[in-house]
């Protein structure tokens, strides 16, 4: 871009629901804002992105949500994300994540309680999948935990693991990822409360606690992470909503501040965004306050890479809206919003 104080950004959303798929965006340095460069609707149901860095310069990747579940990936070069190759199965259904691992990109996928592994080419296309674990068990919930459903996986900050959060079974599992065999091998399973839902984890920076949002319940679950065994701790629970606080609410993300001062956590259902405050032993945290999301249904909170402002990706609502931190307090102040239909995650550049 011309302005080197201008970053770039990119917005998955839900076609089926009508949106345009994979958006790009400028990000004023300055003020945090964001306006549309150019979209690609070459995938469907793109609702989860990653960045890597390929040979040949950065690489987004994109699930496709969708019944017989695929990957793609697309150049971001140019103004609109250009698609490299064409979307490639991952032989689960309905991925909602996914993360780059060394040469690898892995899948979370929730319709099957499965985790994908396929190796990325040279060029940065994704090959076939090499392999998929699938998850075991159930959970209490009537509708919501009668098998598996795998919502995340992602490395650990040691890069020794992958770690894999199952809302149907009410467990995080540890994976070993073989490099060569393109294959996941499960080390540990950690089994949290039953019935909790969890979704997604985050990692505290010091590398040695994770909080694992809960979809079930709004609660969040902190953990000890010991990196040397591969071993995750559940140590306590906290709520993400006040007292008295109107229902049903399905949290869906969490984020933890660059300096380990500060949590956040998306609230959908509640549309809040709440904001807990970390001790130094990182494992009490404590609900300061909520706050608007500045839409419906807020999908996906992610912070920008200064650390100094949070976007949210309201999906029902059409629109991504970002907030100034205080940096004291970590409270998010609403800056300014972008539509974008059924916006289900935001990444930078």
């Amino acid at each position: 871009m011309g302005n080197t104080n201008t970053g770039r950004a990119f917005i998955g959303s839900f076609t089926s629901a009508g949106g345009r798929g994979i958006i790009a965006a400028a990000v004023d340095g300055t003020t945090g804002a964001l306006t549309e460069t150019g979209a690609s609707d070459a995938l469907a149901d793109p609702s989860y992105l990653t960045l890597a860095t390929a040979p040949g310069g950065p690489v987004l990747y994109a699930v496709s949500e969708t019944s017989e579940g695929a990957v793609a990936a697309f150049d971001v070069q140019g103004s609109a994300p250009r698609p490299i190759g064409g979307r490639v199965p991952v032989c689960g259904a309905g991925p909602t994540h996914l993360a780059y691992s060394d040469g690898h990109l892995l899948t979370a996928n929730y319709g099957s309680g499965s985790v994908s592994v396929l190796p990325v080419k040279t060029g940065g296309e994704p090959d076939a999948a090499s392999g998929v674990l699938q998850h075991e068990g159930a959970g209490p919930h009537p509708d919501r935990q009668r098998g598996p459903h795998a919502h995340q996986v992602l490395p650990d900050p040691s890069g020794r693991w992958v770690l894999g959060v199952d809302l149907g079974t009410d467990a995080v599992r540890v994976f070993a990822l073989d490099r060569e065999a393109g294959e996941l091998t499960q080390h540990r399973e950690t089994a949290l409360r039953p019935g909790t839902g969890p979704r997604h984890l985050a990692f505290h920076p010091a590398g040695r606690h994770a909080y694992v949002l809960n979809e079930l319940e709004p609660t969040l679950t902190v953990c000890r992470w010991d990196a040397d065994t591969g071993v995750l701790e559940p140590v306590g629970e906290t709520p993400v909503l006040p007292d008295g606080a109107d229902g049903p609410v399905y949290p869906s993300e969490v984020v933890v501040s660059h300096d380990g001062r500060h949590l956040w956590a998306a609230n959908r259902g509640h549309d809040s965004i709440a904001v807990l405050a970390l001790d130094e032993s990182g494992e009490r945290p404590e609900l300061v306050t909520t706050v608007p999301c500045g839409g419906h249904w807020p999908r996906d909170l992610v912070l920008d890479p200064t650390g100094r402002r949070l976007y949210a990706a309201n999906e029902r609502s059409g629109n991504v809206t970002w907030f100034d931190i205080d940096p004291d307090t970590g409270v998010p102040h609403r800056a300014g919003s972008l539509d974008a239909p059924a916006a289900s995650c935001v990444v930078f550049a």
